[in-house]
């Protein structure tokens, strides 16, 4: 009987507590949180699409291995470009749809576009206007992609100002994501280059296409669906008390946001060194010349799925608890602790003896600290995101100015100019220890170099990184009760540009 009442208390405690956030902050209800992050899928179902371009730029543009990187490569500079322009275009936009929903169709419709005509008809075309045709295709690409990516950052800010609700936005979004990179794999490698042989049949690259602008309507609907009732001016920053932003606001915004700065610094670091770890070549040094088994690769990667999950399900609900930052500052620690426990076994271990046929001491070991330590990895990007939040509402907060396009294409700009940064990093370091020709592969000898140097990349990189982002979080000061306060303040612009009106 006790009990009954106690949780009958405790239920009722709960909904009040609930009641009270609501009055508070402009919270989005559970399915609108559940649902609004599968806009992701139409995003990386684009790009998952156009990482295998190259193939098709190759084998049926007939264009160079040279010249298809250099205009790949080259996308990547104009992708940083276009990001502030588009941002501001977003930031200024204040029609009866909203932001993010015009955003999102003319992402959908500019990508649409792109690949239908690049894999349908770019090998058709007379050759001396192939290579044009494709630059022209590929910019046309790159401008949606990049109304894609800042549109659903948008949304993301604009859903929900409840600092317990935003940190579920980044687990969401980094289980979907991995959720949709397992699917992508699985049909590329099991469906489709079975089907048509390889990646020398036309039909291949034209299915995906197909699949993936499927994909994508279903995906964004969804996700228009999702914040259609939140999309709305009175949403944004402090309503109609929000300043328009300008052209000439774009260096101070970032000369005078220290929160924008310090999360630059940690959010960049931190994916810079995610991309070198992560390269396909450190791995094959990792797994296939160190360890000796490069299919444990593989295997250590489907297994890791349940375990990734698990604990970033438990760290969104401690960042809920106790807000972003400290949730990212916690999941550092972890990430330092667990892989510098990783480098001591394979260090003073014999990495040889690492393998599914056979399970002792080592095997379990590097088991055990590679899921956790990848899975407290995710657990840190995935805060990214509601911290990046958190500093476009500080920026409202400090400035009158409502700028979540140009915030997010600003920390876009330049995360996409260091991480461009990371083949050449590896080319460099691996150039100095011989490899100039030709990079290392699962047959190459061990060598003490090697080891070093597969250390450096896989785990010191990653190591210095977390340190620089710890730095960094000293100086960061969003923590979760300042961002109650900041929330307060823009909720009582906005209730006084209401009652104005």
């Amino acid at each position: 009987m006790l009990n009954n009442e106690a949780r009958k208390l405790s239920k009722k405690k709960k909904s009040l507590r609930k009641a009270a956030r609501e009055e508070k902050y402009r919270r989005a209800k559970v399915w609108q949180m559940a649902l609004y992050p599968i806009g992701g899928f139409a995003h990386n179902g684009f790009m998952a699409l156009m990482a295998i371009v190259a193939y098709y730029a190759t084998g049926f543009v007939g264009l160079s291995t040279v010249v298809a990187s250099f205009i790949i490569t080259g996308s990547r500079v104009l992708d940083g470009f276009t990001d502030p322009i588009i941002g501001l275009i977003i930031d200024k936009t204040k029609g009866r749809y909203g932001k993010v929903r015009p955003t999102l169709l003319v992402a959908f419709a500019l990508m649409t576009f792109s690949t239908l005509l690049m894999f349908f008809t770019n090998h058709l075309v007379p050759d001396g206007f192939k290579v044009v045709y494709f630059i022209i295709l590929y910019a046309i690409f790159i401008f949606g992609y990049t109304c894609s990516q800042v549109g659903l950052s948008i949304g993301n800010n604009i859903i929900t100002n409840d600092p317990e609700q935003r940190p579920v936005f980044g687990g969401l979004t980094m289980i979907y994501t991995m959720v949709f990179y397992t699917i992508s794999a699985v049909y590329l490698s099991m469906y489709l280059t079975p089907k048509y042989g390889g990646f020398n049949h036309v039909g291949l690259f034209q299915e995906m296409v197909i699949f993936t602008i499927v994909l994508a309507v279903v995906a964004y609907l969804v996700a228009i669906i999702s914040i259609a009732s939140k999309d709305r001016i009175e949403n944004f920053g402090a309503g109609k008390n929000t300043v328009p932003i300008r052209l000439k606001d774009l260096w101070p915004l970032l000369k005078g946001n220290r929160p924008l700065q310090m999360y630059i610094v940690a959010a960049t670091t931190d994916k810079l060194s995610l991309q070198i770890s992560g390269n396909a070549i450190v791995n094959v040094m990792l797994f296939g010349i160190v360890i000796g088994n490069f299919a444990m690769s593989g295997i250590t990667q489907a297994v890791a799925m349940i375990p990734n999950i698990l604990i970033l399900i438990f760290g969104m609900r401690y960042a809920m608890k106790f807000g972003s930052k400290k949730g990212y500052v916690i999941s550092t620690w972890a990430c330092l602790v667990s892989y510098g426990l990783l480098f001591l076994l394979l260090w003073l271990g014999d990495p040889t003896q690492i393998g599914f046929d056979n399970v002792g001491f080592m095997t379990i070991s590097f088991l055990f600290l590679w899921l956790i330590g990848g899975a407290v990895r995710y657990v840190a990007s995935g805060l990214s995101m509601p911290m990046l939040m958190d500093v476009i509402d500080y920026n409202t907060y400090k400035t009158e100015r409502y700028a979540p396009g140009v915030i997010t294409a600003v920390y876009s700009f330049i995360d996409k100019a260091v991480s461009s940064l990371q083949q050449t990093f590896i080319g460099l370091l691996l150039a100095s220890i011989g490899f100039r020709a030709v990079f290392p592969d699962i047959d190459t000898p061990y060598t003490e170099s090697i080891f070093w140097m597969t250390m450096f990349l896989s785990i010191g990189v990653m190591m210095f990184a977390w340190t620089a982002s710890l730095i960094a979080m000293k100086f960061y000061p969003l923590t979760k009760e300042r961002m109650e306060q900041v929330q307060v303040e823009i909720e009582a612009k906005r209730q006084a540009d209401t009652k104005v009106v």
